[in-house]
C-alpha cells in the first residue's frame, strides 16, 4: 500500500504467459497468500513445476518487471505517515516479503515505524491477528489496518479490527465492496484527519462493519512493503 503495486501486474502476466485466464477467482486464490501456497494453486491449474519452482520463476519474472518499472512510493505515502504519527498512534509496516525488501525501499523512513518496524507475514497471511496480538499484545479491535488487498479487510472484519481500503489493481475494489468495507479511498491523501477520526468513532460505536457478513486504536498497520502481495 505504501509502495506502488509490483505484484498484481506480474502475477497476471505470469499466468497469461502460461496459458491461463486471469480471473477474479484466480486473483482471490493467489493474491496475498503464502508464496508456496499460491504457487500450489497455479500448479493445480496446470502451471509446470513444483510450487517452489513456480515461486522461483515468478520472482525471476518480477525482477525483470521492476527493472522496467522501478518500485516507488505511492503518492501521498509520507504525508499519510506524518498524519498518523501526529495522532500519537504506533505504526508498523507489514508485507509478504523479507525484511530486506522493506529496508531497500522504505529503509530511509524506518524511523516512522515502531516495534519491529516491519513484519513479514508470508507464513501467516494476512496477519491481522498476529500483528495485533503477537507483535503488540493488543486485541484486534484496537487496531486500524490500511491496505490495498481485500483479504486483509475480510480478516479484519472477522476480528473486529478497523480497516480503510485503498484498493489495488485487479479485482480488489470489488472484493472490498463484497466484504462490506465502509471506507475506501482512491488516494492516500483522502485518508485525512477527519476520516481517521470518523473511523475511530465508528469502530468504538461498533458501526464500522455491516451487521451481517457478506463473504482504531493505538496501532495503525500499513501494508505496503510489498504493495499488494
Amino acid at each position: 500500500m505504501l509502495l506502488e503495486d509490483s505484484f498484481t501486474p506480474v502475477i497476471r502476466r505470469f499466468v497469461e504467459r502460461r496459458g491461463l485466464l486471469y480471473t477474479a477467482e484466480l486473483e482471490r486464490a493467489v493474491l496475498s497468500q503464502p508464496q508456496v501456497e499460491a504457487a500450489g494453486v497455479l500448479v493445480g491449474l496446470g502451471v509446470a513445476g513444483s510450487p517452489k519452482e513456480v515461486v522461483a520463476a515468478y520472482f525471476e519474472e518480477r525482477a525483470a518487471y521492476v527493472k522496467e518499472h522501478p518500485v516507488r512510493l505511492v503518492p501521498g505515502a509520507l504525508a499519510l505517515l506524518d498524519r498518523l504519527r501526529a495522532l500519537g498512534v504506533q505504526l508498523v509496516c507489514y508485507g509478504g516479503l523479507e525484511y530486506r525488501h522493506f529496508e531497500e525501499h522504505l529503509g530511509s523512513w524506518a524511523s516512522y515505524f515502531d516495534g519491529p518496524r516491519y513484519v513479514c507475514t508470508d507464513g501467516f497471511r494476512p496477519g491481522v491477528r498476529e500483528i495485533a496480538e503477537d507483535v503488540f499484545g493488543l486485541d484486534a479491535q484496537r487496531v486500524l489496518f490500511i491496505d490495498d488487498v481485500a483479504r486483509v479487510a475480510e480478516r479484519a472484519r472477522e476480528l473486529g479490527a478497523a480497516f480503510v481500503g485503498h484498493p489495488g489493481r485487479g479485482f480488489q475494489r470489488e472484493f472490498m465492496r463484497d466484504a462490506g468495507v465502509r471506507h475506501m479511498v482512491d488516494s492516500l491523501g483522502a485518508i485525512d484527519d477527519l476520516l481517521l477520526r470518523t473511523v475511530d468513532a465508528e469502530a468504538a460505536a461498533g458501526r464500522l462493519w455491516p451487521p451481517t457478513p457478506t463473504t482504531g486504536g493505538p496501532v495503525a498497520g500499513t501494508g505496503g512493503a510489498d504493495a499488494s502481495s
